[in-house]
């Protein structure tokens, strides 16, 4: 098994792909708003597969990348990323259309919305993930 990269290894590993991800995540949302998604209920489908192509991609990148050392258990890994994600596919769309009733209007206000749900999900991700999902075996 390889060794891990340690808690900061892991931390700066997710930053960079989670940064990478998330501009992804934005760049889709933004991407389907400009083509018509930015009134409801649209602009809430828009965040969810903005969310889904970013989450996904996260998952992978993570689990080569940062996790590495962690189980790698198939079904069972993949069952508990499925919950997680679910979860926080909630918590990111739930905050996104919350954010949008609630901000004064302004120019940045769905960029400022995205940053809020993202911003909530990514600090949930990280937790769970480490812990939970690629959770590394003790040593014997």
């Amino acid at each position: 098994m390889k060794a891990s990269p340690g808690l900061i290894g892991q931390l700066m590993r997710f930053a960079l792909i989670g940064g990478f991800c998330a501009l992804l995540d934005l760049g889709t949302y933004t991407l389907e708003r400009h083509l018509g998604m930015d009134f409801a209920p649209w602009d809430t489908v828009a965040r969810a597969v903005s969310f889904i192509v970013g989450t996904t991609t996260a998952y992978f990148l993570n689990r080569k990348f940062t996790f590495s050392a962690g189980r790698k258990e198939g079904a069972g890994q993949i069952g508990s990323f499925v919950l997680l994600y679910t979860v926080t596919f909630f918590v990111a769309v739930g905050v996104n259309a919350l954010m949008l009733a609630v901000l004064p209007e302004m120019a940045w206000k769905p960029t400022l919305a995205w940053v809020i749900s993202q911003g909530t999900a990514t600090a949930i991700n990280f937790v769970m993930l480490k812990w939970v999902v690629f959770r590394e075996s003790p040593a014997r």
